[in-house]
This record gives structure tokens, sequence and C-alpha cells, in this order.
């Protein structure tokens, strides 16, 4: 059984430019300070915000791109148990059907940097995102997928899938 630990709500925004690259923020914050993530915060619980409008503020409030909440896909929602030994998170995953055209000035939350899929390999990103997060997105990001992952300090990272939905056959 896992140990009673706050639940926190939150999201990710995976954001590219024109050419495919990705757009990852340097985290002058903890969790994850130091290194590079896609873009995200916590819902807003208390004003009743869903996933998707979370996605759309967050991608305002940190990129500057103001985008409606139908323009994101959520393609994954992953229950954390035990994430760095604080909370379980409950996250939920977008991809962003815009583009960003340019780098975003650095906020208070950290830098930004555009970069290709190979290029992440070599960067310090969170085990948890290089091990987990990037692997479910090569493979989800045009379906769904619903996991379970056991974060507990101390553990080798366990995650299990729970629902997987494909991405549905172009018409033509």
């Amino acid at each position: 059984m896992s140990a009673v630990l706050p639940h926190k709500l939150s999201v990710l925004v995976f954001l590219q430019d024109p050419t495919g690259r990705q757009l990852l923020i340097e985290r002058a914050k903890a969790p994850n300070a130091g290194q590079w993530s896609p873009i995200g915060g916590k819902l807003e619980t208390g004003l009743g915000e869903s996933p998707h409008q979370c996605a759309a503020r967050e991608t305002l409030e940190e990129v500057g791109l103001d985008c409606a909440p139908e323009e994101f896909h959520l393609f994954a929602m992953i229950a954390e148990r035990a994430y760095e030994g604080g909370a379980h998170w409950l996250m939920f995953l977008f991809t962003c059907r815009r583009t960003v055209d340019a780098l975003p000035p650095a906020i208070a939350e950290g830098r930004f940097g555009f970069f290709t899929r190979e290029e992440l390999e070599r960067l310090p990103l969170p085990e948890t995102d290089r091990t987990g997060l990037w692997p479910i997105y090569d493979r989800h990001r045009e379906g769904f997928v619903a996991l379970r992952a056991d974060c507990t300090p101390g553990k080798p990272l366990h995650i299990e899938v729970e629902e997987v939905q494909k991405a549905p056959a172009p018409r033509g």
C-alpha cells in the first residue's frame, strides 16, 4: 500500500516549432530544477479548471501562445504514486495542435530551448521523463494511453498500462 500523501493534478504540454523541434523549459525551481522538460503546471481545482483549460492557461502564461482548450490533444493520463516521496500526481499529457514560431523569453520558471528528439537524449532530463515520459510520447502522442507509475523512492520506476487507444486511421 502507498503512503498517505497529498494528491496533485497537473498538465504537461508538448509544443513544437514548425520544423518539429520540441520546446522545453530548463526548470529554475523544484521539482526538476536544472533539468529540461515540457511546460506545464497544476490545475486550479478551486476554480473548477479542466485539464484542457489548464493546458491552454499554462501555454499562454509560460509561452505567450493563446490557444483555445480544443487546440490540445490529450494523449496520456498518468497516475504517479509517491513522486520523489512527496506527493501522488495525476498528470494529463497534451500535444498542442499549433506550433511555436519563436523561442519565448525566459520566465521565473526557467529558460526555453528548441531541441530535436535526438538532442533530447543528451540533455539533463528528469529520469522519469527519460525512461517513461518520452517513450510514452513517442508511442502514443497520436492516440491515448492511461498509465499508472510507481515512483516510490528507492524502488525502480515501474509503469503499467491501464488503457490504450490507437490513433484513428487517416480518412481518405
